[in-house]
Formats: C-alpha cells, sequence, structure tokens
C-alpha cells in the first residue's frame, strides 16, 4: 500500500517536471561545474528558493540524460522515515523504470538521508541531490561519503542573469544599452535575484514570507529552537545591520539572551540557512578570523522586505553586499579566498592565494569630494604597503578611470561595467 502512495505522489511530480520548459529559465554559470559522468554525487546547496531545482534539471536535460526525480519538499511525504526510503525507491523505478541518475529534491528532509545516499553511490547510481542547509550537508556528507561528491553552491541571481532575463544586452555600447543597463541595476539594488520575484507584485510580502518560513519551519524545526522569538528577532536585526561586523555580546545583551553562546548559535544557524553569509577578517591568526567576522545577506532584496525600511536607505552598502556576493560566484571558479580586513582603517574585500593578497577592493558610492575620494583612497594605499599588493581597485557608481596618488595606481571601476565582466578585475588587467 505503501508504494501504491508512494508511486502515485511521484506520478504527480513526474508530470510537474514534464511540464517544465527550458526556453523560459536562465542559464546559470554553476551548469558548467556539474560533473554528470563522474561516480561522485552532484549536491547543490543554497538558500531556499534561489533555483537549485531548475538547474539541476537544466543540467540534467541539457545533458539528454534519462533521469528519476523525486522531491521531499512534498507535505505527502513529510514525516518520511528512514525504512521508507526503499518504498520510495520501488516506486521510482515502477514510474520511470530502469534508471542510472536519480535526482533527489531537498533529500535533508529526511532523517538518517546519508546512509541511503552513499549505499545508492556504492550501487554506482548517479546522484543529483539538493538541499538548503550549509552544515547540515557539508558535514554529514564529509562524515558518511568520504569525498564521494562534488559540491556545487548556487545563489539567487547575478546581475548579468538579471540582465538576461530582461532581455537586456550586457555587452553592447550603445546609448540605448547603457541607459537600459542602469535602469535595471537601480531596480537589482533594490528588488534582488530570487528568481520567483519577476512573476509576482507583491515582492516585499513574497521575500518576508520566505524569511519567515527558513526561520519558523527550517530552522526551528532543525535546531529545535526553545526562543524562537528572540530567534525572529535577531534575524531582523541582522538583516537591518548587514555588512557590519558582529558582536556576539553586545547581541546576548540586547535580546536578553542566556549567553554569548546562545547569541552565537541564532547567527550560525541563519548562516546555515544561508540567509546570512560571513566574511572573516585578514589575519595571520585562525582565531581572528573566526571571532571577527562581518555578515552579508544572501540577496539585498532581504533588507527591501523589511518594515520601515526606505529604497534609499543603505546604498553603499547594498552596492557592498553586490560585490561580495559576486566575488563569491567567481570565487567558484578561481582559486582564491576572500577576506576584509580593519587596522586602523578597513579595506572592504581582500582578494588573497595562499595568503599572498593578489588584489584590494574598497566599494563607494561616489568619490566625487575630495573628503571622501582621500579616505577611500587613503585606505587602498595604505593597505598596498601593508601586504605588499599593488593591485588596488576602487568599485564606484562612477566612470571607469585612473588614479594616481602617492606613488599607487589605483583602477576606478563602473560597479555596472565590473558585474558584467567574466572574471575578476585582477584577471582582466
Amino acid at each position: 500500500m505503501l508504494t501504491n502512495k508512494f508511486q502515485r505522489i511521484i506520478a504527480d511530480q513526474q508530470l510537474e517536471v514534464s511540464e517544465f520548459d527550458l526556453t523560459k529559465v536562465c542559464r546559470r554559470s554553476e551548469e558548467s561545474l556539474f560533473d554528470l559522468e563522474s561516480p561522485l554525487a552532484q549536491i547543490v546547496i543554497g538558500v531556499r528558493r534561489c533555483g537549485k531545482s531548475t538547474l539541476c534539471h537544466m543540467a540534467l536535460r541539457r545533458s539528454d540524460i534519462h533521469y528519476a526525480y523525486v522531491n521531499f519538499d512534498d507535505e505527502r511525504l513529510s514525516g518520511l522515515r528512514t525504512a521508507q526510503l526503499d518504498d520510495v525507491l520501488e516506486a521510482l523505478y515502477m514510474v520511470y523504470g530502469d534508471f542510472k541518475y536519480l535526482f533527489m529534491d531537498e533529500i535533508q528532509n529526511v532523517k538518517g538521508w546519508n546512509l541511503f545516499v552513499n549505499r545508492l553511490l556504492r550501487q554506482n547510481v548517479h546522484l543529483v541531490i539538493t538541499g538548503s542547509n550549509a552544515k547540515l550537508l557539508s558535514s554529514e556528507l564529509s562524515t558518511y561519503m568520504t569525498g564521494r561528491y562534488n559540491q556545487i553552491e548556487l545563489f539567487p541571481f547575478s546581475f548579468q542573469e538579471y540582465l538576461e532575463l530582461r532581455g537586456i544586452n550586457s555587452n553592447a555600447l550603445t546609448t540605448k544599452d547603457l541607459a537600459f543597463r542602469k535602469q535595471a541595476f537601480e531596480e537589482y539594488l533594490v528588488k534582488g535575484g530570487f528568481p520567483e520575484l519577476f512573476r509576482i507584485r507583491d515582492t516585499k510580502g513574497y521575500v518576508q514570507r520566505l524569511v519567515h518560513d527558513i526561520i519558523t519551519v527550517d530552522i526551528k524545526k532543525r535546531f529545535k529552537i526553545r526562543y524562537l522569538d528572540a530567534l525572529v528577532k535577531i534575524a531582523s536585526y541582522m538583516i537591518a545591520n548587514f555588512a557590519q561586523q558582529t558582536n556576539f555580546k553586545t547581541l546576548a545583551q540586547h535580546f536578553g539572551l542566556g549567553s554569548q553562546h546562545t547569541a552565537e548559535n541564532y547567527v550560525n544557524y541563519l548562516c546555515q540557512a544561508y540567509l546570512l553569509v560571513g566574511i572573516s577578517k585578514f589575519s595571520y591568526k585562525a582565531r581572528e578570523r573566526v571571532r571577527d567576522q562581518k555578515m552579508y545577506l544572501i540577496d539585498q532584496s532581504l533588507i527591501s522586505a523589511q518594515n520601515n525600511s526606505l529604497t534609499g536607505d543603505n546604498i553603499g552598502w547594498r552596492l557592498e553586499n553586490i560585490v561580495f556576493l559576486e566575488l563569491l560566484r567567481r570565487k567558484k571558479t578561481s582559486n582564491y579566498d576572500l577576506y576584509y580586513y580593519r587596522n586602523g582603517y578597513e579595506i572592504d574585500f581582500v582578494v588573497c592565494e595562499r595568503l599572498q593578497t593578489v588584489e584590494l577592493i574598497q566599494v563607494a558610492m561616489h568619490v566625487d569630494t575630495d573628503k571622501v575620494f582621500r579616505r577611500e583612497t587613503s585606505a587602498l594605499v595604505k593597505a598596498m604597503k601593508a601586504h605588499k599588493c599593488p593591485n588596488l581597485t576602487l568599485l564606484t557608481l562612477d566612470s571607469s578611470r585612473l588614479h594616481h596618488v602617492e606613488g599607487a595606481t589605483i583602477r576606478e571601476f563602473n560597479i555596472i561595467e565590473w558585474l558584467c565582466r567574466d572574471e575578476l578585475s585582477a584577471q582582466q588587467g
């Protein structure tokens, strides 16, 4: 009887997938990171609703692969026990026939999933898996799969992908194209890149519900949160104060938590669910790198969805957030690490290869006054001397140009132009 029930669920999901139209979706750069011919499980992780399932379907179908599919983020499969996974597998064979590839969506919802996955890998089944919790996947995969996986991290749409969806050319230099890109960036700065935001009107309500569900369902259920109200308030506070160094002691005191450790745990849960993304301070001491993290948002729409948030608030931090996420995207195909630096002055992003600094990046709205120009460029010059790195980049909303300051050459890029590049500016010369 159970198999019949599962067969019906999987058949319903198969029908839904069969209506999936590849011509109406944006191609994601992460598709190139799949290695579908290898025996490794292909694991796609990221925040809910960022397009993980669509990416996997695209990669499999464009490779002309016959695959079976089951989505565990289905209320009819809620509470599924480990012992029932074999019944699900039997139902998959009944619906799809023989298959060598199996795509399992949101597998993390099933307790003991890792053992089932490991068994299928031993049976030479090619697996594609998605999940919305960074630590759950990374820690359990490393423990039980001993390196038998290829992990692919996905974020909401980049600005280039946003342009593609809008049908705007990212390279043309006509006045019209430049104007369209500028207008699109002003929208992207506020609206963000969650794929479903393109098809709905109430974007603020959508993001609010998404954040609420991640906190009250995913995090609460996974970590058995006792003080949910405190977690909700901390999430709201962290979203409103993004791009800032986190002080856990202050958080604990402000929200009446029992200890600093509890505050650290709550922020860590928000990071694991991909609402927040941390960046460490550049230091040769591992303890300092862990302790002094700054927190950014997985998408700038989170700040726009805050109650009492004004569109013009924190534009500089929004720009910084977009640049940070773009650097993380480019990091996937480049061998570098990313930090910030603070030592009486601050550098937004320090790009390193084996702790050797290869680029220093500063982000600002404009440097059109002497005071702002001196502040941003003097920090870069000081950092150049401290890190012995002459590759200095300033990202603004102004025109791209070169600056010569105190014997240093600083390359200023318009952020829109920089986002439309395919590589890190340090690699393009």
